[in-house]
């Protein structure tokens, strides 16, 4: 279409180029501004907003005296559920085990404090991910499309060349 109406073939070889830089610029940038959302918030302080309020809690795997993973567990006393948050395993070890072992944690810490349910959202886009999600009981739930993650500005050109699927899951642990 771009030759058909450009009648250029420098300007239809070079516009795939420039859409993979766009597409490479807003999204390294929406991710940047994530992770400094997140860093700014609650993994400025997980003693306060994890370890300190009753239902939650935050776990780190170390492997040969290296994190190598972490994970956390929010609870909502309104609706008796338990959120799995943050887990993160360092590329390095993944394949291992220790994701589905800290997930284990946060679903060991919901029976023992008695929530009905522990949910989780992600925008995760390896299915290895999902996969491990179902792999501890949990089921899909539903997903919200053009999902805007915090300090997303939602501008035109953000929203054309970033897009995220926001996936929520969960498990039931007991009736309420």
């Amino acid at each position: 279409i771009c030759f058909v109406v450009t009648k250029s073939f420098l300007l239809t070889c070079c516009l795939p180029i420039f859409l993979m830089g766009m597409r490479y610029y807003f999204s390294r940038k929406v991710i940047l501004h994530y992770l400094d959302c997140a860093l700014h918030t609650d993994m400025s302080d997980i003693e306060q907003y994890y370890m300190k309020p009753p239902g939650s809690c935050f776990w780190v795997a170390v492997l040969d005296g290296n994190v190598v993973g972490i994970v956390a567990a929010r609870g909502n006393e309104e609706d008796n559920t338990v959120e799995l948050r943050r887990m993160s395993v360092d590329s390095n070890y993944r394949g291992k085990g220790i994701a589905k072992a800290l997930g284990r944690k946060v679903l060991e810490f919901a029976m023992v404090n008695n929530y009905s349910s522990v949910v989780l959202g992600t925008t995760a886009v390896k299915m290895a991910a999902h996969k491990l999600y179902e792999s501890l009981g949990f089921k899909h739930v539903g997903v919200v499309e053009h999902y805007a993650l915090p300090g997303m500005t939602r501008s035109l050109l953000e929203r054309m060349f970033f897009q995220l699927r926001y996936h929520r899951y969960r498990l039931q642990l007991r009736e309420e």
